[in-house]
């Protein structure tokens, strides 16, 4: 490998470099604690909800770094909704349809304001951060609404000790594993790896350049090593958390529609050269108005993963929401001038600063220090971005 292929490997998975140099750090510092099969699935229940804010931000930055400043109100106020709802005994999943309706409706109606009437992204949004909260205490009259009873929907959405999916248990490696969730996890990594090999044949076939052979195994053997680690720590407590199945499908699903359709293409032409992709026949409109839309459905989502894993409605829930999931997204290499950007590298980032809490609070960082360090990381990684291109000019 030459020096400039090695220099370009190393940017384009400089975030995940970070994140496994983070882990071995806080696996010292811990001694051991942070890997340990309850932490890691806290780590990936409690942070659901950034996970999918997340990848639903990241279609608002590919379009020109524009953002999302409303979505922990709507989170909050979708939950706000859906706390009512279902305390009125209706059926749970007509009452999730109910939030991930309510959801959309507002991504549609920012969507309209920023593509159609030409409002600022930032002020239409701004707007929206404000009614929304507001809305939320109207609607639960300032007061915590417990959804302690709603068995069904808790489970269903990851809200309590019983929200695993079911599964046998045998020993392996000295532990009791759930069978399921280590069926899961190999099935995952199979059909990871014969798509993979596929897309390379597929590729070679079409006559395109395709990356050295050894990278791609190198990065197969990783990817496979990782995500059965993660498969076998998780079988070692209780299995998947239903809140990770509702993640794993938003990933998939934006992950392809990001990558392998036209809108998705279109996002990152309007975010590379707003001009160049009208000339070319993009309706630049129809993208903006496609991000915030789906933007808003995937807040619907948050919110419901949000009051059930707290199994409450509350007027203050969602409060820096906002921040987290765009600190994900530049963090995991999205560029705050937009066009550039993967699912994939918004969930590496997401996983970074949840482990980098995780750490911080077993070791007893103080609450404040903790947000500290979190706004240096993500400054680092927008001036990484900004340097990156300099050098390319």
């Amino acid at each position: 490998m030459t020096k400039t292929n090695f220099s370009a490997v190393l940017k384009k998975y400089a975030m995940a470099i970070v994140l496994v140099l983070v882990i071995i750090l806080f696996y010292i510092l811990t001694n051991k604690a942070i890997l340990l099969p309850q932490n890691i699935n806290n780590l990936l229940s409690q942070n659901a909800y950034v996970f999918v804010l997340a990848t639903g931000m990241l279609l608002c930055i590919l379009t020109g770094g524009n953002i999302d400043l409303a979505v922990g109100s709507v989170v909050c106020f979708v939950g706000a909704v859906g706390g009512v709802v279902l305390d009125k005994d209706i059926n749970f999943i007509v009452a999730f349809a109910i939030m991930m309706l309510i959801g959309l409706a507002i991504g549609m109606w920012q969507g309209f304001w920023i593509a159609f009437v030409n409002v600022p992204p930032f002020i239409a949004t701004l707007a929206g951060m404000y009614a929304f909260r507001g809305l939320s205490n109207v609607v639960l009259g300032g007061q915590a609404l417990n959804l302690s009873k709603m068995d069904g929907f808790l489970k269903t959405f990851g809200g309590g000790a019983d929200c695993y999916i079911p599964g046998s248990t045998m020993s392996l490696f000295g532990n009791d594993v759930n069978l399921t969730c280590m069926a899961a996890g190999i099935i995952g990594i199979a059909i990871y790896l014969i798509m993979t090999i596929y897309g390379r044949i597929n590729t070679k076939k079409r006559g395109y350049e395709t990356p050295p052979l050894l990278g791609d195994v190198v990065k197969m053997v990783i990817i496979s090593v990782v995500v059965f680690y993660l498969t076998y720590k998780l079988a070692a407590y209780q299995g998947i958390p239903t809140s990770l199945i509702w993640v794993l499908l938003v990933v998939i699903a934006f992950g392809y529609v990001t990558q392998k359709t036209t809108i998705g293409r279109d996002l990152y032409a309007v975010g590379g050269n707003k001009k160049a992709a009208q000339l070319s026949g993009v309706n630049v409109k129809k993208v903006y108005f496609f991000a915030y839309s789906f933007m808003g459905l995937l807040s619907g989502l948050a919110g419901t993963l949000t009051i059930a894993r707290a199994a409450s409605a509350q007027p203050t829930y969602g409060q820096g929401y906002e921040m987290d999931a765009i600190g994900a997204c530049f963090i995991g290499g999205a560029s705050a001038y937009g066009g550039i950007g993967t699912v994939p590298g918004v969930i590496i980032g997401a996983l970074l600063m949840g482990v980098i809490n995780q750490g911080m609070s077993i070791c007893g960082v103080d609450a404040n220090l903790q947000k500290a360090v979190k706004g240096l990381v993500l400054l680092g990684a927008v001036i990484f971005d900004v340097v990156s291109k300099k050098e390319k000019k």
